[in-house]
């Protein structure tokens, strides 16, 4: 079933006398773990956007098209009425981040909720140790390391239990280990089921977690499909980045180094290698 469905979708602030989305037609199913990638100011952010209603409701401008997730007409939703179906997570966490504890971020968006304090309490401690927070629970969130507010932002866009998470450029302010620990906590969610959708430019440490792969330029979606495949288009250009083993397992394909499945992962590196160049004859 459809998570998320973006149908002749075009937008421009208002003000603006270009497209920051055109024509994006664009269908997330759910289980999905997207990737949306391109340069800058091609429409990523403005897209995630579009799907947890900031737009049209909070960004006005020229809106065409439509917008359905989980059977939700975005234009007729207010953002907060999406709460319970979609969770999203900015560039900068600390502006996300507006209690003077963890515990309380985690219970300010259970508080707007109207529920009662005994199920708020079960529902923060069970997040708490969900996502491995307790010992941060009386810190105040500007206290934290980037990682660390990630992780606090993650988990109250995820207290009201939403099927759909969208992360903008979570990564862009986190040093690689944070990242990864970032992508990993990601992945679990994707493999309990969650539909993960992820504005990211940094493919070398994504592209191995996702399924699908979107790529944009100038507010338009010129690409999408399975990540490997995806990839393989654009190897030989500069519009996304290509992760680096999937240059090098390319460079040996050419030479008949290498064989199979091109590869995300170092383990599928391993098992494409050819002891001898493959030979003509």
């Amino acid at each position: 079933m459809k998570a998320i469905a973006a149908s002749n979708l075009s937008f421009s602030y208002e003000g603006s006398g270009k497209y920051a989305l055109k024509d994006v037609n664009m269908d997330i199913e759910e289980g999905d773990f997207v990737i949306i990638a391109g340069p800058s100011g091609c429409g990523k952010s403005t897209l995630i956007r579009a799907f947890n209603g900031l737009i049209p409701h909070f960004y006005r401008g020229k809106y065409e098209g439509d917008v359905i997730v989980d059977d939700h007409r975005v234009p007729n939703e207010e953002p907060h009425q999406l709460f319970r179906i979609v969770g999203t997570v900015f560039q900068e966490p600390e502006n996300q981040l507006l209690t003077f504890s963890v515990e309380r971020e985690l219970a300010f968006p259970l508080e707007n909720a109207g529920l009662a304090r005994q199920d708020m309490k079960k529902i923060v401690d069970s997040t708490l140790k969900k996502f491995g927070l307790c010992e941060l629970r009386y810190r105040s969130p500007n206290e934290l390391s980037g990682g660390e507010q990630q992780k606090v932002a993650i988990a109250a866009a995820l207290i009201s239990n939403p099927k759909i998470l969208l992360l903008d450029e979570p990564t862009s302010n986190l040093d690689p280990l944070s990242a990864s620990a970032l992508l990993d906590l990601l992945h679990h969610l994707n493999d309990e089921g969650m539909t993960i959708v992820l504005s990211e430019h940094r493919l070398s440490l994504a592209a191995p977690y996702s399924n699908k792969l979107a790529i944009m330029d100038k507010g338009r979606l010129i690409d999408y499909g399975n990540t490997i495949d995806v990839l393989n288009k654009y190897i030989n250009q500069d519009l996304v980045e290509i992760p680096d083993i999937f240059l090098i397992a390319n460079a040996l394909k050419q030479a008949g180094y290498y064989e199979g499945e091109m590869p995300l992962l170092i383990s599928q590196f391993l098992s494409g290698i050819r002891k001898k160049p493959r030979t003509g004859g």
